[in-house]
């Protein structure tokens, strides 16, 4: 099953609302299918009917937890499966020839890690969990013998290719032409966003990255993050408490990066 469980009951998500913690259970009772997971939109079960979910619950493993800063894969490792956030949060990092690090995304619930290993069966980055992270993993054999089994699948796997592609765009687009106020307020919108998607506060959330790693993925310096930051708190577009972030202004961080300014254009096309 590769999909996104309900907080298991006894997990702390500081994203979402806190519950008592229960009597231990055993770890196979909380396999949830995907039928009833709560973001499947989000994973392979997008678009899937009944029947098909069954099966693909049949081949989707489920791997121990990772704690904060183990390594779920690492460059040059042969691809073994590719890998469904379940909780938690993860990193993906490429290293330049001359040895710099590059962070090339952060994974919430429900999105994939390890795509790039369809390329040459090798994976291309390194993926390390930010935090404690639970993951569902889908082998790649069985993945392919079961795309062409299931057309939905199929068109499912097409469609997260797809959009690997265009958030690739939109991040070259971010590193190459916005200045450092547009890309952290980007940041924030595409963080607030993605919360959105899943049916947790869009408005306020905790932020599993330290600065260090926003501004390695932004190509900013760190001081220039939490310049931005202080700089947005003292004008109330944001409220900061160490990692927790509340969007006080919505309208002026889409502002900052042009959103509005589109819409109206189009709006005055159409």
């Amino acid at each position: 099953m590769i999909c996104v469980n309900k907080p298991e009951k006894n997990v702390y998500n500081e994203n979402m609302a806190v519950e008592k913690k229960p009597a231990l259970i055993n770890l196979h009772q909380l396999k949830v299918s995907c039928s009833q997971c709560n973001l499947s939109e989000l994973c392979f079960p997008h678009g899937m009917n009944p029947d098909d979910m069954e099966k693909l619950d049949t081949v989707v493993e489920q791997r121990k937890p990772l704690h904060k800063s183990d390594h779920l894969f690492r460059e040059g490792d042969v691809a073994a499966g590719v890998y469904a956030v379940r909780s938690g949060s993860v990193k993906t990092i490429v290293e330049s020839p001359n040895g710099d690090e590059q962070i090339v995304g952060f994974h919430l619930p429900g999105e994939l890690v390890g795509l790039d290993g369809f390329m040459d069966g090798k994976h291309t980055c390194t993926a390390i969990a930010l935090e404690t992270t639970s993951v569902c993993a889908m082998p790649l054999e069985k993945l392919e013998v079961l795309c062409t089994k299931l057309p939905s699948l199929h068109n499912q796997m097409r469609r997260i290719m797809g959009k690997e592609v265009n958030d690739e765009h939109k991040m070259l687009l971010m590193l190459g032409k916005m200045s450092a106020e547009e890309k952290v307020a980007t940041f924030l919108l595409s963080v607030s966003r993605r919360m959105e998607e899943r049916h947790w506060k869009s408005s306020e959330f905790v932020l599993s990255m330290p600065r260090q790693d926003i501004a390695n993925y932004l190509g900013l310096a760190v001081e220039t993050v939490s310049r931005l930051f202080a700089h947005y708190q003292a004008d109330d577009v944001i409220q900061v408490d160490r990692r927790r972030v509340s969007i006080l202004n919505m309208q002026r961080l889409k502002e900052i990066v042009g959103e509005c300014k589109g819409a109206e254009a189009s709006a005055v096309k159409s």
